[in-house]
């Protein structure tokens, strides 16, 4: 199996309530236990953010605020989801080469990590990541 077959969506749990939605995440929401917590905003729509990979990290994403399209690579296939509603998270699990882009006007990433900023963690050029991969 490939990675991008280990990429889940997850759901959220919301309380629903006539003065406004809560969203909460605890221990027993996330498949791993996070260590960060880390968010993206004031995006151009232009820009693209990621272009990394991570060797033993996993993360969720979720577009709290506006939408954004997350460009995944495994090395052997190419996925893309769009992400605009705050109460779908979006697991990514090791090995996948991400980059964010198409960010809406007042778009906001939230992004939680299994670990904490471990430079030597990160993939950030393509080559290595598909050498990386290869080499599985």
């Amino acid at each position: 199996m490939g990675a991008l077959e280990k990429i889940q969506l997850l759901k959220i749990p919301v309380v629903e309530d006539v003065r406004g939605n809560l969203g909460f995440i605890q221990n027993d929401v996330l498949p791993f236990e996070f260590k960060r917590v880390y968010y993206l905003f004031d995006v151009p729509s232009t820009a693209f953010r990621g272009g990394h990979s991570h060797i033993n990290q996993d993360e969720v994403l979720i577009a709290l605020s506006g939408s954004f399209e997350v460009i995944l690579n495994d090395g052997y296939k190419k996925k893309t989801f769009l992400l605009n509603k705050p109460n779908i998270g979006l697991h990514l699990p090791t090995g996948i080469w991400r980059e964010l882009g198409n960010f809406s006007s007042g778009a906001i990433c939230l992004v939680l990590a299994s670990d904490v900023f471990i430079e030597e963690d990160y993939i950030r050029d393509f080559d290595e990541f598909m050498d990386y991969v290869k080499n599985l």
